[in-house]
């Protein structure tokens, strides 16, 4: 069974708000404060959990709150801030599970890597101002442990089988350390560019993404837009900040992957299919784009003769892919082809288990790929093919049909496993 988790984010998303989401999902307070203080600034920051009401609805909200003795003590010897790789060394010697490690590492990473490109400066060199750099490394690291804890998949990535909706835009201005600055911010902006997030305006002019909300979820979400086909089990509210026109609340939804629910050979995957129409594109192209698919991980790749507007012949070009090569093959399409669009599916596929298998004919070595159904048993095999490049190439070396290449390894497979 894998477990898939899905951010709704109407009114945006915020660290603390993913927080407060991940805590009314059941993650325990005591175990993310006993956890946090391994990263040696306890002493920096309260962590308090409160339920509370936006527009008539309860969520909870977690607060960071900062101890201003802390920074009363040190506003007058010295401006301290934190830098990445500070902010590396603190984490990495926190001892956290190995997962929310790995994950806290790249979301920062990600950040600065943003942070920089505004700026014009080096990641590495990128200023976490202290206050900011607190509430970032609780939210961060928080949010990290509260995805790990609730035990959902990693995809093959290792990263969690997060995803999220597309997010709101919002407008206005908002003070920053630079000043006044234009909503979205400019490392809000930058971490959508660098993720080719989906984004619309909900007509509510305030910041409603901060710079580390969308960190951890352009760093963490396998993919952006509608939710992946799943069984919901629990739904966790996280309130924001400020009462807004609808309810400022991240609503976290976390459930079951349908993909071996029906199957009682767990032999049902989520594939993502990409299809596009196309008129003017030379058909040489064609070929190029197939190995340009493949390269990116696309599963399978064909095309379909159709007929379009002003009785054109088309082609109808499909791509299969797993959900996680989904936007690589998106972007060899509108880079390799004519298309203006392209529309996504996600489905199922029941798929046969399957292994390579080598036999020796007279002619050569071929490689046999066998598949089978369920557990693999000598009376479950269910197809059993010669690979067609190996055929191939003994065919020409020798001046032979394929056919008859392809006859002998399937007679000498069958006489080696009956």
């Amino acid at each position: 069974m894998i477990k898939v988790a899905y951010l709704q984010c109407p009114t945006g998303i915020s660290g603390d708000m993913c927080l407060g989401a991940l805590v009314s999902l059941g993650v325990p307070v005591e175990y993310l404060s006993e956890t946090l203080n391994k990263l040696g600034i306890a002493q920096e920051y309260k962590l308090r959990v409160e339920l509370v009401q936006r527009n008539g609805q309860q969520a909870t909200k977690v607060n960071v709150d900062l101890v201003h003795n802390h920074y009363h003590h040190h506003e007058h010897s010295h401006h301290h801030g934190r830098h990445l790789p500070e902010i590396e060394k603190i984490i990495l010697k926190a001892q956290l599970p190995s997962r929310a490690e790995a994950w806290s590492l790249s979301v920062f990473r990600q950040l600065a890597v943003a942070e920089g490109a505004v700026h014009g400066i080096a990641p590495e060199k990128v200023h976490f101002h202290e206050v900011g750099a607190v509430d970032a490394i609780v939210d961060i690291v928080g949010t990290c442990l509260g995805l790990d804890w609730l035990g959902i998949s990693s995809n093959h990535e290792g990263l969690p089988m997060l995803y999220c909706s597309a997010l709101p835009t919002g407008g206005g201005t908002v003070r920053a350390a630079h000043g006044e600055m234009a909503v979205p911010v400019p490392a809000v902006l930058k971490l959508w560019e660098m993720r080719s997030c989906p984004v619309f305006s909900n007509g509510i002019d305030k910041e409603l993404v901060t710079p580390t909300g969308a960190a951890i979820v352009t760093t963490l979400s396998t993919e952006f837009g509608s939710p992946p086909p799943m069984t919901i089990k629990q739904v966790g509210l996280g309130a924001g900040t400020i009462n807004l026109p609808i309810p400022n609340i991240l609503r976290l939804w976390l459930g079951d992957c349908t993909n071996n629910s029906e199957d009682p050979n767990g032999n049902l995957e989520t594939i993502t299919v990409l299809e596009t129409q196309i008129d003017d594109l030379n058909p040489q192209a064609l070929g190029y784009v197939f190995e340009a698919l493949f390269a990116v991980g696309a599963v399978d790749v064909f095309t379909q003769p159709i007929g379009m507007k002003k009785s054109r012949p088309g082609i109808l070009l499909t791509v299969i892919c797993h959900p996680e090569n989904m936007l690589p093959c998106q972007g060899v399409l509108f880079r390799e082809t004519t298309t203006l669009g392209i529309r996504r599916s996600t489905q199922q596929r029941a798929i046969l288990q399957r292994e390579i298998q080598s036999v020796q004919i007279e002619y050569g070595k071929v490689r046999v790929k066998v598949a089978w159904e369920g557990q693999k048993q000598d009376n479950s095999i269910t197809n059993v093919q010669p690979e067609y490049e190996d055929c191939a190439e003994l065919a020409r070396k020798y001046n032979i049909p394929w056919r008859e290449v392809q006859r002998l390894a399937l007679h000498t497979w069958y006489l080696q496993n009956q």
